[in-house]
């Protein structure tokens, strides 16, 4: 006779595996790459003469894109041993797999880098932060948040000291665009570009991987981490960007920096709001005390890392909360972050197609967005329950097994 006991169904949620670790993190990325589409479709700030922000502007600006970087680095820690990083040979094959994975999204970022389009492709430098984390891999977590710590602090002074001498070559050692293979025969501007004149300033941005490494060398699956990165990032998060509209509107920080720009009416308040790129933050180091998006400022840096850590740890507990109720919550969002590379290489394409063009009869900038945002998660489903990988993700794919193995599997 069966007791009663063992006849009721337990609610208690199943242990967490490491694929729903890895869903957790999936979903955070589909939300990054949604974010990203929002930021590329969506006006960032109205049409008004202070250009005032939307709220796409402050919600996803700098926010999206450093959630995706951060997650590289997350992912990374995953593949090259979770809490206990590879040594030795190991360590080394991984190295070789994950560089040859960067050359082939640096070769898509190359080729979408000579479409005509009006956003600013981040897989050339998505690529080049791979290789310059390669070092780091063999580290553990307490060495991780030293250099991630120190590198959030430094970095940003170190380019505020470097930048002007950049600019100052003749020609500058900035773009202006998005790199392209045409791009490959002036190296130096190229360059300088990529780490610390351009749109994503790998130097700085190399403490977003350096923070995803934390973060992918914590036993996730243990319950109390994810609410750690939810209730810790939030407050790094909120108290970074505190510091920064005080030291902004309160300390005299704008004041100062409106002497610098000599723009009268220039509507710095939005643009410290939304987005810094594009203003030279040069002739005072009161540039260093913002936390505007895109700044790469050592409070920018800090709260968008506290955000990245936020979202990891509310999509990990969405998981935990999935395995409870015994239904996959995270699907639509998941199955777009398996397959970024394709989708997101897919709206670049898409999206050049309509440069300097009016939308199509019947279209608004909304209809557009959600078309490319349904079009990503219902494709990032169907793909993830048929279990097949991104066309671009088994090209990444093989790659990685090529430089780690020396040859490619058949599966």
């Amino acid at each position: 006779m069966t007791s009663r006991a063992t006849a009721r169904p337990s609610r208690a949620p199943r242990p967490s595996t490491t694929t729903d670790r890895l869903r957790g993190i999936d979903a955070a990325r589909g939300l990054a790459l949604l974010g990203m589409m929002a930021t590329h479709l969506l006006p960032t700030f109205e049409a008004t003469a202070d250009l005032t922000p939307t709220w796409i502007g402050l919600t996803f600006s700098g926010r999206a894109a450093a959630l995706f970087a951060v997650l590289a680095g997350v992912g990374l820690a995953l593949s090259t041993g979770k809490q206990v990083p590879l040594e030795g040979t190991a360590l080394s094959a991984a190295r070789r797999g994950i560089a040859l994975r960067a050359l082939v999204i640096a070769a898509v970022g190359l080729s979408l880098g000579g479409l005509e389009v009006n956003l600013a492709i981040i897989l050339v430098h998505y690529a080049l932060l791979f290789l310059c984390v390669l070092p780091f891999l063999g580290l553990r977590i307490k060495a991780l948040c030293a250099w991630a710590a120190g590198w959030i602090v430094l970095s940003p002074v170190l380019a505020y000291l470097l930048r002007p001498w950049l600019m100052a070559s003749e020609p500058p050692l900035h773009l202006g665009h998005n790199p392209s293979w045409e791009d490959l025969s002036t190296p130096f501007p190229l360059l300088g570009d990529l780490f610390l004149t351009g749109y994503y300033p790998v130097f700085q941005w190399l403490a977003y991987l350096l923070v995803g490494l934390v973060i992918g060398r914590l036993a996730l699956t243990k319950a109390m981490v994810p609410v750690l990165l939810l209730t810790l990032g939030t407050a790094v998060a909120a108290l970074a960007k505190a510091l920064g509209t005080a030291a902004m509107e309160s300390w005299g920080g704008r004041a100062a920096l409106e002497q610098v720009l000599n723009a009268p009416g220039y509507p710095l308040s939005s643009v410290l709001q939304v987005n810094l790129t594009g203003i030279r933050q040069e002739g005072s180091w009161w540039w260093l005390a913002s936390a505007a998006p895109h700044s790469a400022t050592s409070l920018d840096l800090a709260h968008t890392c506290g955000v990245a850590a936020a979202v990891v740890g509310a999509c990990l507990l969405l998981g935990r909360l999935a395995d409870w109720v015994d239904l996959d919550l995270l699907l639509p969002l998941r199955g777009a972050g398996a397959m970024t590379l394709t989708l997101y290489s897919a709206h670049v394409w898409v999206v050049s197609g309509f440069y300097l063009k009016p939308l199509p009869a019947g279209w608004t900038e909304d209809g557009m967005y959600f078309a490319h945002a349904a079009t990503a998660v219902v494709a990032g489903m169907v793909f993830v329950l048929l279990k097949w990988r991104g066309p671009l993700e088994l090209v990444g794919h093989a790659a990685n097994q090529l430089g780690r193995n020396g040859r490619i599997s058949g599966r």
